[in-house]
C-alpha cells in the first residue's frame, strides 16, 4: 500500500487534509484523469478515504516509492482485481468501526474489461463502495490498446484501420444490477459532477460514476483542449450526463442540443480517427437512438 508521508510518518486514512491529487504527480499535461481527481478532492473535502487503484495510469501518478502524490492511502490492485480488494477494505473498515469510504478509481482496461468479474460481483453483492471509471478509451498506460470502451472508427495500436465496432455502454450495464446509485459526470459541468460525487461519497450501497477522461497523448488532441472536448461530447449527445436511481429511475442532468457544430469540434478537434470506418451519418443514427431510449427511461412511471 502507498501511503503519503505527512511530518515524516505514515497517513492514515482518518488524518487526510492534503487534497487527494498533490502536485509532482506524473500526469501528462492535459489529463482528464487529473481534472477529475481534482473534482474528487473537492468532493472529499475532509472525509476519511481509502482508495484502491488497479494498474492503470491512474497507479502510476503517485510517483516513486517512498513518496506519494496522493494525498489519501492508496491501495494498489492487480488489474482485474480492483472491486474485490475494496470489498474487503470495506468489511474491514465496518468491523473496526470506522466511516472510512472506499473509493475505487479505474481505467476503462479495469472496469469495462479486464475487472468486469470482480466489479459486476462486487455490485450484485452490494458492496458499501464507490467505484469511479475515468474513461479515456483506450488502455493509456500501456501504448493505446483499443478497449471496449473505445468508440466506432477510433484508431489504436491495436486497430490500426480504426475500430469497427462501437462502444459498450458501461452505465446500462452497471444500472442492470439494481445498484443504488449509477451516474455520469462532465468534467465541462463542474457543479452537476460535484454533487454527483458528493452524493455517492454519502450515500451507501455500491455507487458507480464514470467520467469522459479525454487523453491527449491518446486521443491526439491539445492539451488544452480537453474540458472543450468535454463540453462538446455533452452539447452533441454523445455524452449523456445522467443519473439511475435502484436500476430503475432514470434522471437527465444535462440536456444536449445536439449541435453539429459542437460534434465537428470533437471529432475535429481529435486525430484518432480514422472517416472511412466512422460514417457521419451513423453516428448521427446512434446518437439519435440513444437519446430516444433514455427519453423512454426517463418518462413518467
Amino acid at each position: 500500500m502507498s501511503e503519503p508521508l505527512l511530518n515524516g510518518m505514515a497517513m492514515g486514512p482518518e488524518d487526510r487534509s492534503d487534497p487527494i491529487l498533490r502536485s509532482g504527480n506524473t500526469n501528462c499535461g492535459g489529463c482528464g484523469m487529473s481534472v477529475g481527481l481534482q473534482m474528487l478532492s473537492r468532493a472529499v473535502s475532509e472525509r476519511p478515504v481509502q482508495m484502491v487503484i488497479p494498474a492503470c495510469c491512474g497507479i502510476v501518478t503517485a510517483g516513486p516509492y517512498p513518496y506519494s502524490a496522493y494525498g489519501a492511502p492508496v491501495v494498489a490492485s492487480t488489474f482485474a482485481s480492483a472491486a474485490a480488494v475494496a470489498s474487503g477494505l470495506s468489511h474491514v473498515a465496518r468491523l473496526n468501526g470506522k466511516n472510512t469510504r472506499v473509493i475505487c478509481w479505474a481505467g476503462d482496461g479495469g472496469t469495462y474489461d479486464i475487472g468486469m468479474a470482480t466489479l459486476s460481483a462486487a455490485a450484485e453483492r452490494n458492496e458499501d463502495i464507490l467505484y469511479i471509471c475515468y474513461d479515456n478509451e483506450i488502455y493509456g498506460n500501456t501504448g493505446g490498446q483499443r478497449s471496449s470502451a473505445t468508440p466506432l472508427g477510433a484508431v489504436t495500436t491495436t486497430t490500426p484501420a480504426g475500430k469497427t465496432v462501437g462502444k459498450k455502454d458501461i452505465l446500462a450495464i452497471m444500472a442492470a444490477h439494481g445498484i443504488p446509485y449509477a451516474a455520469s459526470i462532465s468534467l465541462a459541468h463542474i457543479d452537476d459532477a460535484f454533487h454527483k460525487l458528493r452524493f455517492a461519497i454519502d450515500c451507501h450501497g455500491f455507487r458507480f460514476v464514470h467520467m469522459l477522461a479525454p487523453c491527449p497523448t491518446g486521443w491526439k488532441s491539445e492539451p488544452g483542449d480537453t474540458v472543450a472536448l468535454v463540453r462538446d461530447a455533452v452539447s452533441a449527445g454523445l455524452f449523456p450526463v445522467i443519473e439511475i436511481f435502484d436500476g430503475t429511475r432514470t434522471v437527465i442532468n444535462v440536456e444536449p442540443d445536439f449541435s453539429d457544430a459542437a460534434l465537428d469540434r470533437y471529432f475535429g478537434g481529435q486525430g484518432r480517427f480514422n472517416s472511412d470506418v466512422m460514417n457521419r451519418d451513423d453516428v448521427d443514427a446512434a446518437i439519435q437512438k440513444n437519446w430516444k431510449r433514455l427519453r423512454l427511461l426517463s418518462g413518467p412511471f
